[in-house]
């Protein structure tokens, strides 16, 4: 492993890659490829679906398709999630559309429990330590120090700028800001409205500011990194080699093809 690491270190360029953790391990994502690397030694591998380009292109359509892409081996059949898991994940999704019919006061503090609810659920058992083991991982091929990494000589921050956490820390107050501003009586449809409306508005912010070089942009992601101390823990080396496996697998097969 540490031999494959060390040539892809080499490179010059490498596609930008993505990760989520799990309890029993750590998946990561390239625009073609995924992997998910047990804590038990597995190695799942899969594909990543291809949307047509033009999609890539309407603004805020292309914000909910790169949203849904990055989800998808949760979501798929034979990714990451257990069937059970993917209909816990989506009654949480669905879950707010609802309380649009309960008064204000009601639906927001049925909303924060729901959300804390699947926080708690999504950052169960090693999570923590594998979010910033995934972080770190991602930082190491960035840096081209895969190799080092993965006999314990390097170690590359555990904090990430394009984490998932990052983006909760901006959608939720678009999503405030948007409930107040919304014209129409509430109705599941005003509500999903709604959703995907703050889903796709918080996209467009997120594609702006990773684009920027400018620290002004950049400042908008300092809740979400703050936030990453909560989410996230100083992995072990064990728990890094675990999300570094599912590096190798990605990048190996995205310089095959």
């Amino acid at each position: 492993m540490e031999s494959t690491l060390a040539g892809i270190d080499g490179l010059e360029a490498l596609p930008r890659l993505g990760g989520m953790a799990r309890p029993d391990g750590v998946a990561i994502v390239s625009e073609r490829f995924w992997a998910f690397a047990g804590v038990d030694g597995t190695l799942r591998e899969g594909a990543m679906p291809a949307p047509r380009e033009r999609l890539r292109k309407v603004p805020l359509l292309r914000g909910l398709v790169r949203l849904g892409l990055s989800l998808s081996p949760l979501f798929r059949k034979g990714g990451v999630a257990k069937p059970r898991e993917r209909l816990l994940l989506v009654a949480a999704v669905a879950a707010p559309l609802l309380f649009a019919f309960l008064p204000h006061r009601a639906s927001l503090i049925a909303g924060l429990s729901v959300t804390l609810a699947l926080v708690l659920w999504l950052l169960r058992g090693r999570t923590l330590a594998l979010h910033g083991a995934e972080h770190r991982a991602i930082a190491a091929a960035e840096e081209r120090r895969l190799a080092e990494t993965w006999r314990g000589a390097a170690r590359p921050t555990r904090f990430a700028a394009r984490c998932g956490t990052n983006f909760a820390a901006l959608v939720f107050p678009v999503a405030v800001v948007l409930q107040r501003v919304w014209p129409f009586a509430p109705t599941v449809y005003a509500s999903a409205a709604v959703v995907v409306l703050a889903l796709a508005l918080t996209m467009e912010l997120w594609l702006a500011v990773e684009s920027s070089k400018r620290r002004l942009a950049r400042a908008v992601l300092l809740p979400g990194l703050g936030l990453q101390r909560l989410t996230t823990r100083e992995p072990k080396l064990e728990e890094t080699q675990v999300a570094l496996r599912a590096v190798e697998s990605v990048l190996s097969r995205e310089l095959s093809a």
